[in-house]
């Protein structure tokens, strides 16, 4: 049951990203280069983490650790790219801000020692890694949700509405606000050691994953003029 629902959460979610990856290599990439590495670097871990899947769920390979230091790693990886993914959206949103150096200065640094102070407070020497790493996770995407806040703030306040990074950071509030979610859930369940727990939790991240992605590619496939053309 649970290799079912994986994959099919999965079948649902490679097309999108692969639909993206075209749609941005038509051209966009060069304005959004930080959302084309994210979106490269979630398809390669992807790739990098099947076999070890299968191989942990076929038990004819004992990889489980290995599986489990291959996931923390690539998550390590995407919360940089995803921070840097907010910071340039907040870096094109600022443009026109008379103070756009302090802003962009003051919302870079918090996130910076917000990430920092997070990690001295739950890394735990000699856990395992899931116990302090869910936990940190789940608090750099509350991080980024704030960031994503502060980004629809400068949106709206702005005289011309830019409609596709509305869209673009709207996703990624859905995305953080599920992954928030399904990080608090993983991190009840590491506690009480229920699978059935940590699958419900997972499932919510990849399905918040799966609705960000059907909007990036929604706002990737238009060309910029046909996103102008509605406001």
């Amino acid at each position: 049951m649970e290799l079912a629902i994986q994959v099919g959460l999965l079948l649902v979610w490679l097309p999108l990203n692969l639909l993206i990856i075209a749609a941005l290599l038509r051209g966009e990439y060069r304005r959004f280069p930080f959302i084309f590495a994210y979106t490269v670097v979630e398809f390669l871990a992807f790739a990098a983490e099947l076999p070890l899947y299968w191989a942990v769920y076929t038990r004819g390979v004992r990889a489980e650790s290995i599986q489990v230091f291959v996931f923390w790693m690539d998550e390590a990886i995407a919360q940089v790219l995803i921070f840097a993914v907010v910071l340039s959206l907040l870096h094109r949103a600022s443009e026109k801000l008379g103070t756009r150096r302090v802003v962009r200065f003051a919302l870079t640094a918090g996130a910076v020692a917000f990430a920092i102070i997070s990690f001295g407070i739950h890394y735990t020497h000699g856990a395992l890694v899931g116990i302090w790493m869910t936990p940190w996770t789940r608090d750099l995407n509350v991080c980024a949700a704030i960031l994503d806040l502060a980004l629809w703030a400068l949106l709206l306040g702005s005289r011309e509405k830019d409609t596709r990074l509305l869209l673009l950071s709207g996703a990624l509030g859905i995305q953080f606000t599920g992954e928030a979610i399904g990080e608090s859930v993983r991190h009840l369940a590491a506690i009480e050691r229920s699978h059935s727990i940590s699958l419900f939790g997972s499932t919510l991240i990849v399905a918040a994953d799966i609705v960000r992605s059907y909007i990036w590619w929604q706002v990737f496939r238009k060309s910029p003029k046909a996103h102008a053309a509605k406001k």
